[in-house]
């Protein structure tokens, strides 16, 4: 118990001198920041995307050949014979072709928000709703 008391007053006493010691070499002392947390009403969210592309083949077959003078009726009919009778269908030529796709997806968002009647906008990884938690901190200007 009483080592504890020297320890208490030991430590105490350096803090005190420190203090005085950092008076006297003139280094400077940085208060402790103020920090609390609190909801700012959002206004307006805008995505922001990121487009990307990419590139696939896909096999495009021509109609075989005499088919676009054929009849709807004729085609059916054709279609129900091969069927039935198990014959070769018609040979279609077909070819592997380069089919370019874009995809959008949204990376961030704007955010437009009002704290305490001044406006403010940050980008956000997420969309944060109707209203947005925010950190206040104060910290003292130094002179």
């Amino acid at each position: 118990m009483i080592r504890h008391r020297i320890a208490l007053v030991v430590s105490l006493s350096c803090l005190w001198g420190g203090d005085a010691a950092a008076q006297s070499t003139g280094t400077t002392v940085v208060p402790a920041e103020n920090v609390r947390y609190d909801y700012a009403q959002v206004m307006r969210v805008t995505p922001v995307y990121q487009t990307l592309r990419a590139t696939a083949m896909e096999e495009r077959c021509d109609p075989p050949a005499g088919e676009d003078d054929e009849s709807r009726f004729s085609r059916v009919v054709d279609r129900v014979k091969n069927a039935l009778a198990r014959e070769e269908r018609k040979r279609r030529t077909c070819k592997q072709v380069p089919v370019e796709r874009e995809y959008r997806r949204p990376i961030a968002y704007d955010v437009d928000y009002v704290y305490r009647g001044v406006k403010f906008r940050s980008r956000l990884a997420e969309d944060p709703g109707n209203r947005l938690r925010i950190r206040v901190s104060v910290t003292p200007v130094p002179r």
